[in-house]
């Protein structure tokens, strides 16, 4: 064995020595496969499926949302069905993956695009202008989670301790930023192509989602900025999504790592953490809505069955989320037309000029979600034709009307449910009897700013009334 081993050390030496003769050795250590620097295409990818993978997981260390509007229950952990947030962290867990996996990415895209001299000017604008779309999405998803955050002062490295900017001042600032960019949108020229994870490089698509977004954007403070909702809306509408083939989905892969976390989570951990809440499957039973079969799988004992929400649940005695949520690559939504319909339904109700009537844009939207699931157009007209879900029969107002159909209609994703939740205050959900607090309307701020922050942590939740999870964001107003 000595021998052998004495033979290979001579003969790699051997080796070495003759290659050194012709060729410079520093060249080995040369990785062609990893480049010197990264793309802008690749950092605006990333950013992408990072910002999808945050509001699509169910890890409970960093999305507990679905469980916020009481879609899933927990079984054998209830900690966060409770409300406890703080341990494992989950409000850090966030704030990081936001700023550092999405918004930094972003910002280094966006540098190296406009230092890119070569790159056609057309081009160069809708790269721009799709940077900051997303950047947008991104701090509207961590000003409705937080309320008062970093801003101006984000992203820069120098700056250790950046000072909070007031919600709403930045808010408005997201939507002026997003007039520039759909303003800045060509669809004479291309983008990210192929790198493009939501469009593949579709100008003319990015036009409608930002208009669909900005939608969104001014809906949430239509109760506290009602005139500057009621422009944008107007102004946005015509131009936003027509029908379920703009919607913005994101392709996860069924190759991993690629694949849509909640595979990961459902069925690759071969965990049973979560069972359907029974606020949502009784209400689904009691509508005879016809997604329960997409939503959930069927109990051990026949029929859907929902867990007690914030109990300890039997995983094999109640529903557990559907097969289509366990597909390696269900895809995710950033937005889609079943939401603008409820938008418009809503905006008809405020006296916005939308055009269509209420009820029309409300069972839109309701055939949308339907189908969309894999249900069918008959299956959506007999939902609507019953009393309690049609338009002019059900009861609650039309908050109430819109407010449980748009939260049924957002099962999966339940960032966005429980942004409608707070908004709308419907469906009427109730904390359960040992959760450590009423239901959160906000996440507290993560304990990495209180330690490392302090002053502008102490002045930010001064400046919100106090950093605690019942402390109301700006344009809750009710």
């Amino acid at each position: 064995m000595k021998k052998l081993k004495l033979t290979y050390i001579l003969s790699t030496a051997a080796v070495l020595l003759a290659v050194s003769c012709t060729k410079d050795l520093t060249k080995l250590n040369e990785n062609e496969k990893k480049p010197d620097a990264v793309v802008a295409s690749t950092l605006f990818a990333n950013a992408e499926l990072a910002v999808t993978d945050v509001l699509t997981s169910t890890n409970v260390n960093l999305n507990i949302f679905r469980l916020l509007a009481q879609y899933w229950t927990e079984t054998t952990y209830t900690d966060e069905s409770r409300y406890n947030l703080a341990n494992r962290n989950i409000p850090q867990n966030v704030w990081h993956a936001l700023y550092r996996d999405v918004l930094t990415d972003l910002a280094e895209a966006k540098a190296l695009v406009e230092a890119d001299a070569t790159l056609d000017a057309g081009v160069k604008k809708n790269q721009l202008a799709q940077i900051d779309i997303v950047n947008i999405y991104t701090y509207a998803v961590l000003i409705n989670t937080f309320g008062d955050i970093p801003y101006t002062d984000a992203l820069d490295i120098e700056n250790l301790s950046p000072k909070y900017d007031d919600a709403h001042t930045v808010y408005l600032d997201l939507l002026d930023r997003l007039d520039v960019a759909i303003n800045n949108l060509d669809v004479a020229s291309e983008s990210f192509g192929s790198s493009d994870l939501l469009y593949r490089g579709d100008v003319a698509a990015w036009e409608k989602f930002a208009n669909a977004l900005k939608m969104r954007l001014a809906m949430v403070i239509a109760d506290s900025d009602p005139a500057v909702a009621k422009a944008a809306i107007e102004e946005a509408s015509p131009n936003a999504f027509s029908s379920s083939d703009d919607d913005a989905i994101f392709e996860y892969s069924t190759i991993p790592p690629n694949t849509n976390p909640l595979w990961v989570d459902l069925v690759q951990s071969g965990r049973l953490d979560f069972v359907g809440a029974n606020t949502t499957i009784d209400t689904m039973n009691a509508l005879n809505d016809p997604r329960r079969q997409f939503y959930f799988n069927e109990a051990p004992g026949g029929g859907y069955k929902g867990g007690i929400y914030g109990a300890s649940n039997s995983y094999s005695s109640f529903s557990p989320a559907g097969d289509l949520l366990r597909a390696k690559d269900f895809p995710s939504v950033w937005i889609d037309y079943m939401e603008v319909e409820f938008l418009r339904a809503e905006a008809v109700e405020r006296g916005f000029t939308v055009g269509g009537t209420a009820m029309t844009h409300y069972n839109n939207a309701i055939t949308a979600s339907i189908i969309n699931w894999g249900g069918t157009e008959a299956q959506a007209l007999t939902y609507i034709a019953q009393p309690n879900v049609n338009y002019l029969t059900a009861t609650g107002g039309w908050k109430g009307k819109i407010g449980v159909q748009k939260w049924l209609a957002l099962y999966n994703r339940g960032f966005e449910a429980w942004t409608e939740w707070r908004r709308l205050d419907y469906p009427e959900l109730v904390a359960p009897p040992r959760a450590l607090s009423d239901i959160p309307v906000r996440y507290t701020y993560p304990v990495s700013e209180q330690n490392l922050n302090k002053i502008n942590y102490d002045e930010a939740a001064a400046a919100i009334g106090g950093d605690d999870v019942a402390t109301k964001l700006f344009w809750d107003m009710q």
